[in-house]
């Protein structure tokens, strides 16, 4: 794979790596990378990488053809990327391509005066930790290249229209002789005139100087659904910058930062949560009340639960993004053991000890107590 990527390499993953592990390791390092955590040189660029590589190894048809050919489009080593040239030859000059067009007639390349479609955006959307899991409805604002209303898009000054250009003919490139050591070649570029729209301007919008774009505040309605989660990302049609000779608008891809928790942990659809319990409540059994995102529940301690005993809280997890229903909380129980003791509880815990066939030469300060610490 030289001269592409090695997305395994840049999440830090082997070739034969589960789609959970692979999840793990673009979970981590996104935190890590992110531009509004890690402001040091670099941290940008590698958090881009990031995405890129996820979006390629965490989808299974892109992971297919990326271990096959060594790039998620089939084009290895070819120069092909995801918004550039995509004809496979970009890196030669045009050479290959415009010899194949002066003796076959055309080929596939897209005619430069055809309608193409706008720049893509990214935006990045916080969202607290409650709010991704229910969702929530927000207005978001942006700036981008949007089409001149003065001039509708054509560039020219009202009254007037462009006129075809008197170079290429309207076709947006002309063809160019070149005597080579094979002989006279004819190759194709783009219009110097038109710069490959087919038209010429001769009097300008006073707006957008001939562009045909101009910039603009723009504001759009985000409906976030509920189960998002850190570094997933969303695409909203049509809602990035302006399409060239007639072509539609690009996308809005929102990506998603979710702050993390005070006292929960999440892993997809399924909440981690810590409980303290006395060494009374853990000996005894007890019924508590816990704290979940959808409410305080009842959670019933049967008499001898150890440290590090989890319960499962059916259904009180985080919905299920492509799914149906709720994931589930798991309470992690932790049996807390007093530093300090006064006189009475110093007694109950001898007796206790003496009732147990136990007899501990501490004084309440350590040693008998070190039993329950884990």
């Amino acid at each position: 794979m030289a001269g592409s990527k090695d997305y395994y390499d840049i999440l830090g993953v082997s070739r034969d790596a589960s789609e959970d592990e692979i999840k793990k390791a673009y979970r981590r390092l996104s935190k890590k990378y992110h531009p509004d955590i890690n402001k040091e040189p670099g941290a940008e660029q590698k958090f881009k990488d990031i995405n890129e590589a996820y979006d390629v190894l965490g989808d299974a048809q892109k992971r297919a053809q990326y271990d096959q050919f060594g790039s998620a489009d089939g084009n290895a080593g070819f120069g092909g990327g995801g918004f550039g040239d995509q004809s496979g030859f970009g890196g030669f000059g045009g050479g290959f391509d415009d010899i194949f067009s002066s003796f076959f007639g055309g080929g596939q390349r897209q005619a430069a005066n055809q309608p193409r479609q706008g720049e893509d955006l990214q935006y990045q959307m916080t969202l607290k930790f409650e709010e991704a899991i229910f969702g929530k409805k927000s207005t978001i604002k942006y700036s981008r290249e949007a089409e001149c209303k003065t001039c509708g898009g054509s560039g020219a000054k009202p009254g007037t229209s462009p006129e075809t250009c008197h170079k290429c003919h309207g076709t947006g490139s002309i063809q160019v002789t070149q005597n080579t050591p094979l002989g006279r070649m004819v190759r194709q570029q783009v219009c110097d005139v038109c710069n490959g729209t087919g038209k010429e301007i001769k009097e300008k919008c006073p707006t957008c100087g001939g562009t045909g774009h101009t910039k603009q505040e723009h504001e759009v309605k985000v409906s976030v659904p509920a189960g998002v989660e850190d570094g997933q990302q969303m695409r909203l049609q049509g809602q990035g910058e302006a399409g060239y000779n007639g072509g539609p608008y690009g996308d809005l891809y929102i990506i998603f930062q979710v702050q993390p928790s005070k006292i929960y942990e999440r892993e997809g659809s399924e909440i981690y949560y810590d409980q303290s319990i006395s060494f009374v409540q853990a000996a005894l059994g007890d019924e508590i009340e816990v704290p979940t995102v959808h409410g305080k529940v009842k959670l019933k301690i049967p008499a001898g639960t150890q440290t590090g005993t989890n319960f499962r809280l059916k259904g009180k997890g985080a919905p299920r993004l492509r799914g149906n229903g709720n994931g589930d909380q798991h309470v992690h129980v932790k049996v807390k053991v007093p530093k300090k003791l006064n006189a009475g509880q110093k007694e109950a815990l001898k007796l206790f000890a003496k009732a147990s066939g136990e007899h501990p030469s501490g004084n309440g300060k350590g040693g008998f107590f070190d039993k329950f610490m884990n």
